[in-house]
């Protein structure tokens, strides 16, 4: 297939641009008008276009996008316009922007600029900031011509970029970044405007019901010890945390402890409005979701815009103001996303993958057998903490634990472990907690093992030397580059490194991101292995994805499932096939025993 490299130019104003709208806001305004084009056929010279919407469609339509593949340098955006501008849907798509984040995590900037400059490619132009406000009729002809330059100069640099960085990217990712593009630029899920009116209204009163029931003063919400209180009454244990000054646990209400944060997507509306109070949030995140999915609604279907490598285990993640990854379980807005009519959605979960890929990867065989047999791993795990026979758990000691195999295979402590039952509403005296996370250790050592092995493996890549690391060839350590993985790609630690702690203790920090800062985040062997469990159950997924998207369209991954759109007629057929290709075991973990529970319904929220 030949590569046709693809860059729009379009009008932009004060009050109507992409630093003020989401992409799918900003492409489907009226005000929207494309000021001119530049494509590039392989390494040829690059072209320009200029003229009216019917003239741009005649001279795009002269390419044969349906049997080649399209490149452009954030393709969410150049892409979405050719589809719902141009009616254009290229046989594959690719994006510079997708790749870079995949090879390069925070190490290179993720604009084009940047990348051009680090790759000593040449420099972007900045014409493009002497054409605000003018639309294309309004550009003198010098103008116009210096502006051609500029987006020609663009499709040059996307072309050379893309010529670097595809001799390092694998073919299953390409069709993974073409998979994820899709999802946004071919959307079909319908919005029902009336059920989201009637959340919309029902999320506002109950906000305002709450909010005259909380008769704490703003003194009162601002003290801890009392707030913690107003949400003990709520029904949710407090967060704590330790303090890095003290030492000692204290209640984590700051605005950027994440347990806090997430108080404020909280099932129990109640804690939403107790946490909204206590921060001065005048609307709760459901109430500004559900107004902007009823936004959406007006303007056509729903696209689904996923962040393809969000983070450095190459988890998707949720982009251009929808983040479905975090969607209440309950929410009606999942209600509200219907399948087209004639079309039924199926979503398909895989069953604990990470705690299943930590059993394969560290050589727990005889948990590995139990996932394998189907077995109630959470009921065994309750045995060997209860000393008693599988069949006499009870279901609060079951509850204990799937805590316990889904939280302690990463090194949780004791103290940590408590805290987190807590959250569930399950308190136990901190002894206890001491002695089940010693029973889990003690119940599955090789997982400890593993944690050890990822130590040395931090160690290797500190010192620049290779290190095996858990089950077969799967993982190899491979000094400065990281952690690869079976797809080819890498987890790495940007400037792996030593320092002292608050505390006064020596600890490894690696650098990362938090919004646009740069921070120190420190990083151990369990933490490693957290990472190293998500990144395989990442590329599983993407493995089942593939697999999904040759019979029917994947419209959008939240975690661990899959969601696709299916004729209404062989929905039965269509369920059976996606559970096969969930459950199929990756050519590189033949071992790894893989399961999943499905649905099927006419909405998002009916499948369950």
């Amino acid at each position: 297939m030949d590569i046709y490299t693809i860059d729009f130019e379009t009008y932009y104003a004060k009050d109507y641009g992409l630093n003020k709208f989401t992409t799918e806001e900003y492409i489907r305004d009226p005000r929207f008008e494309v000021i001119g084009v530049a494509v590039k056929k392989n390494d040829e010279e690059t072209q320009w276009f200029s003229g009216t919407k019917v003239q741009t469609q005649r001279w795009l339509d002269q390419f044969p996008w349906e049997d080649n593949i399209a490149l452009a340098h954030n393709g969410m955006f150049d892409f979405a316009i050719m589809a719902w501008h141009f009616d254009i849907h290229p046989k594959k798509l690719a994006d510079t922007l997708c790749m870079a984040r995949a090879l390069h995590t925070i190490e290179v900037g993720g604009s084009l600029a940047a990348l051009t400059q680090y790759y000593g490619l040449g420099k972007k132009g900045t014409e493009v900031v002497n054409a605000l406000g003018l639309k294309r009729l309004d550009f003198p002809k010098a103008q116009l011509e210096a502006y051609s330059g500029y987006c020609i100069n663009d499709v040059d640099l996307t072309y050379a970029l893309f010529e670097i960085l595809i001799t390092r990217f694998p073919v299953s990712e390409l069709n993974l970044v073409d998979l994820t593009l899709r999802m946004f630029t071919k959307p079909c899920i319908e919005l029902n405007k009336y059920i989201l009116g009637e959340h919309l209204q029902h999320v506002k009163e109950n906000k305002e019901r709450l909010m005259s029931l909380i008769t704490q003063s703003r003194e009162e919400l601002m003290s801890n010890e009392k707030f913690a209180n107003a949400l003990r009454i709520a029904g949710v244990e407090p967060p704590t945390k330790i303090s890095p000054t003290t030492g000692k646990e204290t209640y984590a209400f700051a605005k950027a402890d994440e347990d806090f944060k997430a108080l404020l997507e909280h099932e129990n509306e109640a804690v939403q409005a107790l946490v909204s109070a206590r921060l001065g949030v005048k609307s709760t995140i459901e109430e500004t979701r559900t107004q902007r999915f009823i936004e959406i609604a007006s303007r056509g279907t729903l696209p689904i815009p996923l962040r393809y490598y969000a983070a450095h285990t190459g988890r998707w993640g949720g982009d251009d103001k929808v983040n479905l990854q975090n969607l209440p379980r309950t929410s009606a807005i999942k209600q509200a996303m219907e399948a087209p009519v004639g079309y039924k959605i199926i979503d398909s979960d895989s069953s604990q993958i990470e705690a299943r890929t930590l059993a394969w990867l560290a050589e727990q065989d005889d948990l590995v057998d139990a996932f394998d047999k189907g077995e109630d791993v959470y009921k065994i795990m309750a045995s060997a903490i209860y000393g008693k026979h599988i069949d006499e758990i009870t279901k609060d000691e079951r509850f204990v634990g799937k805590t316990t195999i889904l939280g302690a295979g990463y090194g949780m402590g004791a103290f940590k472990f408590r805290t987190q039952l807590k959250t569930f509403g399950v308190d136990l005296p901190q002894e206890e907690c001491d002695r089940i996370i010693r029973v889990y250790r003690e119940t599955y050592p090789q997982i400890p093992l593993l944690w050890r092995a990822a130590g040395d493996a931090l160690k290797a890549i500190e010192q620049g030397a290779t290190s095996p690391l858990g089950r077969g060839l799967a993982l190899t350590v491979e000094g400065k580059h990281g952690i690869r993985l079976p797809n080819g790609f890498y987890i790495k630690y940007p400037n792996l490194r030593r320092q002292v702690n608050e505390e006064g203790r020596d600890e490894l920090v690696y650098d990362t991101k938090k919004g646009r800062t740069t921070v120190p985040n420190r990083i151990y062997g369990g933490k490693v292995v957290e990472n190293v469990c998500q990144a395989l159950a990442r590329i599983v997924i993407g493995e089942q994805m593939l697999r999904i998207a040759k019979k029917y369209q994947v419209v959008m991954t939240v975690h661990d499932a899959v969601c696709c759109v299916v004729p209404e007629d062989e929905a039965d057929t269509a369920r059976e096939y996606v559970e096969l290709c969930m459950r199929l075991r990756p050519e590189w973990a033949p071992e790894l025993p893989l399961d999943c529970e499905s649905g099927v319904g006419d909405s998002y929220g009916d499948c369950k």
